[in-house]
């Protein structure tokens, strides 16, 4: 994935096979906050995964928040 425009269905599967299944994943689309498309979202609820999604600084500090609070997230960051 080089921006968010290449995330997609296929580019997050990953994230849909980790064990223990993950709560919540967490995307970071660089230097700001980015719509993703819509039916990628839905796909990643339907599968039980929250997606939050947020510009890499402010996403780095979620992840912490929720890891720190024992929650099983994943994230998915691209630099800024």
């Amino acid at each position: 994935v080089g921006s968010y425009r290449d995330i997609s269905l296929e580019s997050l599967s990953l994230f849909r096979l980790l064990e223990p299944h993950i709560e919540i994943l967490v995307l970071g689309t660089g230097d700001r906050v980015e719509r993703l498309h819509p039916a990628v979202l839905k796909q990643m609820r339907e599968c039980g995964i929250a997606v939050e999604v947020q510009d890499t600084p402010n996403a780095c500090a979620t992840f912490n928040f929720l890891t720190s609070e024992k929650r099983v997230a994943a994230a998915g960051l691209i630099p800024p």
